[in-house]
């Protein structure tokens, strides 16, 4: 599922989780934040959304 990654924006009111991942979805995820000038946390957020949404952009 192809997703966009959101600009970073105001700051909304947030909450803190953990997330357990694989070595290996964590450093793809990383090359992607990497990549596109980002944070590793808004490309998950981006990627969360973008299911959550069912967006096929």
């Amino acid at each position: 599922m192809a997703f966009e990654i959101k600009k970073t924006k105001q700051k909304k009111e947030t909450i803190y989780k953990t997330l357990y991942l694989p070595k290996a979805l964590a450093d793809r995820i990383q090359k992607i934040a990497d990549d596109n000038d980002t944070s590793f946390n808004n490309v998950v957020v981006s990627m969360i959304e973008a299911c959550l949404n069912g967006d096929e952009t």
